[in-house]
């Protein structure tokens, strides 16, 4: 007996079963990355790379930043961000990943409750699990009844703090928050609002700061944005007041036993946050994007998301795979979205923009959706 036997028979299964994972390689029109403003693979972020090499900043960091790791760059980029999205603090991180297991699990405290939205990323979820603070689900988008269960925890007689955490744009439905009501709602029951902007950050929001900006500098609200996305780099920053900066430095375990990010790419981020603020062009070109597909949209008998994230549900494993399959091999790159990441029988086509396909393509890519809808 082999000691991978246990390993083989779990892949086997889940062979069976469809639902085995692989790695695919980059092909066809992309419909599939959050690459939503194009900067990835931009002239750019070439520029912007190759001069931080030239003033010497470094492609690796060498050790956590409590260490050795903490790079002059990584103190600008926190001053820049926190300046743009408005907060009083920030926190650079690796991967949003990393950001919301530190957000988490060691913000919230042992007699405190998390509020969360029902949809809310695996990534919370998982930070949840690590923390000690008890969690509680409300309805998806809906303020009231978040209100309505939170006020039933402080009628048990709960002494802790409440913490309400959502997404400002849903990236499997392709939906907005109410961030208003919810800032409203943590404002009348002193709680603290956690708002993962990863969807939005460079896009939404006023100058694309995010729809929750215009509460950011509030001390209980905490925004989480993304960099691998629209902003085409890597990590994220978790922007704050500077009180819980301080406590994520000293207590969250993903920031403290993790080797720092590339200082390389510290700086390369802090370009591209300055081009956008200077320069609105990429953002202009990707809502006029969406407002067209829009109108393709339609005209397809969908209905449109109103974001640059449009589902196309599809129930049922066979009929969600194959119609990516027949997609695929007309040369778009459009993946089907899966239980457990969404509900079964919620199965979907995941359509993503962004200014990476030509025009023509868009309106192939809505015909040929409408052949495989048929």
């Amino acid at each position: 007996m082999s000691p991978l036997d246990g390993q083989r028979g779990l892949l086997e299964a889940l062979a069976q079963r469809r639902r085995a994972r692989a790695l695919q390689p980059v092909s066809g029109a992309d419909f599939a990355s959050n690459d939503y403003l194009g900067l990835a693979g931009s002239d750019l972020l070439r520029e912007l790379a190759r001069d931080a090499l030239d003033r010497g900043h470094a492609p690796g960091a060498g050790a956590a930043r409590l260490l050795r790791g903490n790079h002059a760059a990584f103190t600008a980029l926190e001053a820049a961000a926190a300046q743009h999205f408005g907060s009083g603090g920030a926190l650079y991180f690796g991967s949003g990943y990393g950001a919301n297991l530190a957000i988490f699990s060691a913000l919230p405290a042992a007699r405190d409750l998390v509020l969360h939205d029902a949809l809310i990323h695996a990534s919370a979820l998982d930070g949840m699990r690590l923390g000690a603070a008890e969690t509680r689900s409300f309805p998806h988008n809906d303020p009231g009844a978040a209100r309505d269960i939170l006020r039933r925890w402080r009628a048990e007689g709960r002494g802790g703090q409440a913490w309400l955490a959502v997404e400002s744009l849903y990236s499997m439905d392709g939906d907005f928050a109410p961030v208003q009501a919810l800032a409203d709602l943590a404002a009348e029951e002193g709680a603290f609002l956690i708002v993962d902007e990863a969807h939005a950050t460079g896009i939404w929001g006023p100058g694309g700061r995010g729809l929750a900006a215009p509460w950011a500098a509030r001390e209980n609200v905490i925004t989480l944005h993304t960099c691998g996305k629209a902003l085409g780099v890597q990590g994220a920053l978790v922007c704050a007041d500077p009180v819980l900066i301080a406590t994520l430095v000293n207590r969250a375990r993903s920031f403290i036993y993790s080797t720092a990010p590339a200082p390389l790419l510290a700086e390369v981020l802090r370009g591209v946050i300055a081009h956008l603020a200077a320069d609105s062009t990429r953002r202009d070109a990707l809502l006029a994007r969406v407002a067209r597909a829009g109108d393709l949209a339609r005209g397809i008998g969908l209905a449109p998301s109103g974001s640059q994230i449009q589902p196309i549900l599809l129930p049922g494993d066979a009929r969600c795979l194959a119609a990516a399959a027949r997609l695929q091999a007309q040369g778009f790159d459009i993946r089907a979205i899966r239980a457990p990441t969404v509900p079964k029988g919620a199965e979907r086509l995941r359509l993503s923009l962004t200014l990476n396909p030509d025009e023509p393509a868009l309106a192939a890519v809505f015909a040929a959706l409408h052949e495989v809808i048929q």
